[in-house]
C-alpha cells in the first residue's frame, strides 16, 4: 500500500495575482475575496478566462470561456492580466516546499503536483498510518500558507486518480482522504462530470444513456461504455469510476523533447462557431508556448495542432519551419493555418460534421539557437561581443605579465573560470 498526496494550488493564477496586487499595493482589495478572474485583454474585456476565484465561481464562470460570456454572468467581474513571471516564481517556490520532504515529487502542471509520502510515514497498522498521513498533509498546507501566503488542497489515496478527486472536493484550503472504501460514499454520488477525465462531450453521451452519476458509470456494463465511447475511452471511465489508476509517481527529469500546451472547452467547437471560437483559444495556447520556449532559451523548427473530437479521436497536423523560432507570432500564425487545413471543408473534419473538444498546439525538433541564421544585427551584436571579450582578455594577461615581472612568477595564476 502505498499513500500519495494530490497537492493543488487553489485558484493558482488568480492566487498568485492577487498576491503579487497587495505586494505593490498595501491595502488594496484581495482579488481573491470577490468575483475577479485573469485572462483576455482587460482594456477591451475580450479573450478568455485562464483562472477564477472562488467567488466567480458561483457566478458559473469557467476557465476557457470567452471573457464576453464570463461579463454577461457577472458584469461586476475584476479583470486582471497574467504575469507568467510571477506565476513561476510562485510556482517555484511551492515546488521546492514539497521536494524538501522527499523527492518522490511529480510536477504535473506549473500549480499541482504528485507526491509519494509512503517513506515518510511511520509502519504499522493501517488507521495509524493514515492519520499521520493527514497531519503531515495539513502540515504541508499550513506551512505553504504560512511561507508563500496562498493555500493549497491536498487529497489523500493510494493511488493518483483518487488522491486527484479527493483534492477537488471542497476548497480553499483544506485536506481531504478518498481511500478505496470511501469510493462509494464520497465519490459515485458525484455527476458524471466531476469524474477526472470526463469531459462535457462524454458526460453529455452518458447522461443521454441514463448514467447521470460516477456510481451508476461504475455499475455499467464495461462492454456498453465501449460501445459508446470507444475502447479506450470507455476501457478508461470504467477503471475510473471504480477508482482504480495508477499508484507510481514519476520523478524523472528529461530534458523535453517538445513543448504542448492543451485545453478541453467548455463547448464544442464546430464548423459554426469555428472563426468566433477557435483564433483566442490557439493564441492563448501559441503565446504559452512560446513563453516556455523563451524561458527555457530554446527554438522550434516544427510546429504542430492537434485536437480531440467529440468521438474521442485524436488528429493532428505539424509543418516543419524554414527557421527554428520561439516567436509568439511566428507559432501563432502557423497554427492558425495548420488548425484551418485539419478542419475546415472540403477535406477538414468539419466535413464528417465532427465537434472539437480539445485544442492543443505544439512546438518540437529543438534546438538552442545554433542551427539558427542569424541576420546582420544579430551578427554584429556577436561580433562586437567576442571583440570585448578579446580586449579583456589582453588587459588581464598585461596585468597578469607585470605582477609576476614584479612578484615572481607564482605571484598570480589564471582561475579555472577565466
Amino acid at each position: 500500500m502505498r499513500i500519495i498526496f494530490h497537492i493543488d494550488v487553489n485558484s493558482a493564477f488568480l492566487s498568485w495575482s492577487a498576491l503579487k496586487q497587495l505586494e505593490e499595493q498595501p491595502g488594496s482589495v484581495d482579488l481573491r475575496t470577490i468575483p475577479s478572474a485573469v485572462g483576455g485583454d482587460v482594456l477591451t474585456r475580450h479573450g478568455i478566462i485562464t483562472a477564477k476565484s472562488i467567488p466567480a465561481k458561483k457566478y458559473g464562470i469557467k476557465t476557457g470561456e470567452p471573457v464576453v460570456k464570463a461579463l454577461q454572468k457577472c458584469p461586476e467581474l475584476v479583470l486582471v492580466r497574467s504575469d507568467f513571471e510571477t506565476y513561476r516564481r510562485c510556482s517555484k517556490a511551492f515546488i521546492a516546499i514539497l521536494r524538501s520532504y522527499t523527492g518522490q515529487v511529480e510536477q504535473v502542471s506549473i500549480d499541482e503536483a504528485f507526491v509519494d509520502v509512503t517513506d515518510l510515514l511511520p509502519k504499522g497498522e493501517k488507521a495509524l498510518v493514515r492519520k499521520e498521513a493527514e497531519r503531515l498533509a495539513d502540515r504541508i498546507r499550513e506551512r505553504v500558507k504560512t511561507e508563500l501566503g496562498f493555500t493549497v488542497n491536498a487529497g489523500i489515496s493510494e493511488n493518483k486518480l483518487l488522491a486527484k478527486m479527493a483534492s477537488d472536493f471542497a476548497k480553499p484550503d483544506r485536506t481531504h482522504t478518498l481511500y478505496p472504501e470511501e469510493v462509494p460514499a464520497k465519490m459515485w454520488p458525484l455527476p458524471i462530470r466531476d469524474l477526472f477525465g470526463c469531459g462535457q462531450a462524454t458526460a453529455g453521451k452518458l447522461i443521454q444513456m441514463g448514467i447521470t452519476t460516477i456510481g451508476e458509470a461504475a455499475r455499467t456494463d464495461p462492454a456498453i461504455l465501449k460501445s459508446v465511447l470507444g475502447e479506450k475511452g470507455g476501457e478508461y471511465l470504467y477503471r475510473s469510476a471504480n477508482g482504480l489508476g495508477s499508484d507510481r509517481v514519476h520523478t524523472e527529469q528529461e530534458e523535453a523533447k517538445g513543448y504542448s500546451n492543451e485545453t478541453t472547452m467548455p463547448f464544442d467547437i464546430t464548423e459554426a462557431n469555428y472563426r468566433k471560437e477557435m483564433p483566442p483559444v490557439l493564441s492563448h495556447l501559441a503565446e504559452k508556448v512560446a513563453g516556455r520556449l523563451a524561458r527555457d532559451g530554446v527554438y522550434a523548427k516544427t510546429v504542430g495542432v492537434m485536437v480531440k473530437t467529440d468521438d474521442f479521436r485524436r488528429r493532428s497536423r505539424q509543418r516543419s519551419l524554414a527557421q527554428s523560432t520561439n516567436g509568439r507570432e511566428e507559432i501563432k500564425k502557423e497554427a492558425a493555418a495548420l488548425m484551418d487545413e485539419l478542419l475546415l471543408p472540403p477535406n477538414g473534419l468539419f466535413a464528417e460534421h465532427t465537434g472539437i473538444r480539445l485544442v492543443g498546439v505544439s512546438c518540437t525538433n529543438l534546438d538552442h539557437g545554433e542551427y539558427r541564421q542569424m541576420n546582420l544585427l544579430e551578427w554584429q551584436a556577436e561580433n562586437a561581443e567576442r571583440r570585448k571579450e578579446s580586449e579583456r582578455s589582453k588587459k588581464l594577461d598585461e596585468m597578469m605579465r607585470k605582477i609576476r615581472e614584479k612578484h615572481g612568477e607564482n605571484a598570480v595564476k589564471r582561475g579555472d573560470g577565466l
